[in-house]
């Protein structure tokens, strides 16, 4: 069987093994592919495996030996599972693998810019807390996350979690989502509509899956109903949101700050609004990339393979 791997560094860039893959079939690996290059480093293969490189409809009518396609990630919108399906080509994900590690991410920008603890850091080491007159000072206003509302985009297992940890903090939670679970377990949350949320909602983090729905659904005229103090938190797909909209919106004091982990293109062209934008924190879409997420996602991605080779497919999504 022949396996192609087109993008695999971003998962294993050296501190991972191939090993379980190899056992697999013949594999190549490629640390990246253009997309010039794709069909043509696909030729003949039984299985490819891909994060971020597109198997779009015109590659995939160049793979007619193409059998099952692995993606490296949960979102799969880079796969046309569609022309998959018309192919009979199994296309599966990874669900699950990275969690813990968004939602760490997830707090991470958040306490970033409640407390400014980075720029805090930075003033102390560059003399100011020596030459101070006080025991201490602060050169920004320190919010504390208690009683505050965290508003939810998408409410699966990463944004309940997301709120797991907000609770703890003493946060009210508001959700909504393509479907409204029982959630009646936990205190202090509510289901509601989306303009309750933009309205009312201290800060606001994104988890959802990018869809035609969601494509966009950050701008102007959803920023302009958010609370002036509000902060925008995005680690799902940059896409959700419209760069220059948030930068407008963040420059004209519409809202106070974003924490954000994705952008609608990756990686970004350099003068992208979001790099000049007023209290902007931009991480380099890191929320997935722990060395135990990637652990775990590439022994999923290997499971799946593995169960797919015995008749038995898993966590197939476009049945």
């Amino acid at each position: 069987m022949k396996i192609v791997v087109l993008d695999g560094y971003t998962l294993n860039p050296g501190d991972l093994s191939w090993d379980a893959l190899n056992q697999l079939g013949d594999v190549t690996i490629y640390d990246r592919t253009p997309y010039a290059e794709i069909a043509s480093r696909c030729a003949g293969a039984d299985v490819v495996l891909t994060n971020k490189v597109p198997l779009d409809e015109v590659t995939l009518n160049q793979l007619p030996d193409l059998k099952y396609v692995g993606v490296l990630a949960t979102g799969f919108n880079i796969v046309n599972t569609e022309v998959c399906k018309n192919k009979g080509i199994i296309v599966a994900n990874v669900p699950g693998y990275s969690t813990a590690s968004v939602v760490q991410l997830t707090f991470a920008l958040i306490l970033e810019l409640v407390l400014h603890v980075q720029r805090h850091s930075d003033a102390v080491m560059d003399g100011k807390w020596s030459s101070s007159a006080d025991f201490c000072f602060w050169d920004f206003p320190l919010i504390e996350l208690d009683g505050k509302t965290l508003g939810i985009i998408g409410f699966g297992s990463i944004g309940q979690k997301v709120g797991d940890v907000a609770a703890a903090f003493g946060m009210k939670v508001i959700a909504i989502g393509r479907r409204q679970t029982d959630q009646s377990q936990r205190k202090n949350f509510k289901w509601v509509s989306l303009p309750e949320l933009l309205e009312t909602s201290d800060i606001i983090s994104i988890h959802c899956p990018l869809t035609p729905e969601t494509q966009g659904l950050v701008n102007k005229e959803n920023l302009a109903k958010m609370k002036r103090s509000a902060f925008l938190i995005n680690t799902s797909r940059g896409p959700i949101i419209k760069d220059a909209d948030l930068a407008e919106a963040l420059n004209n004091d519409i809202i106070a700050g974003a924490g954000i982990d994705v952008l609608s293109v990756e990686p970004p062209p350099a003068d992208n609004p979001l790099f000049k934008a007023k209290n902007c924190l931009i991480t380099p879409h890191i929320a997935w990339a722990s060395k135990e997420a990637r652990t775990r996602l590439m022994a999923v991605a290997v499971s799946n393979l593995a169960a797919f080779i015995n008749g038995n497919p898993v966590n197939v999504v476009n049945k």
